[in-house]
């Protein structure tokens, strides 16, 4: 099952704070960027972040899952407790990488 609008939209909204926040859509998901780095995946009205180190304390209690088949265990992010989420997402910010750029293929 794909994400609602409605859900990407909260996800968005939810995480505005943190700066500027855009979804894509990836083969019926979502990636979510904040401030241009890749911060969760968002499958079947879930938002999914990497399990780090950084966040572990944070999320101690939280579900995890896989957001497709053949990905790794992540933490999935409850996002009815906004401040935690706002922490979360801000610690993975610190420590993800920004996207590789694409380099221009000679034809």
């Amino acid at each position: 099952m794909a994400c609602s609008i409605d859900f990407i939209e909260e996800l968005c909204e939810t995480l505005s704070p943190l700066g500027e926040v855009r979804s894509r859509k990836m083969m019926g998901d979502y990636i979510i960027y904040v401030n241009e780095k890749c911060v969760i995946t968002a499958c079947d009205n879930l938002a999914y972040v990497k399990k780090l180190p950084c966040i572990e304390a944070l999320m101690a209690n939280a579900e995890t899952g896989t957001p497709y088949s053949g990905a790794k265990e992540a933490y999935i992010l409850d996002l009815s407790d906004r401040q935690t989420a706002l922490n979360v997402v801000a610690q993975l910010w610190e420590v993800l990488p920004f996207p590789k750029s694409k380099t221009p293929k000679n034809l």
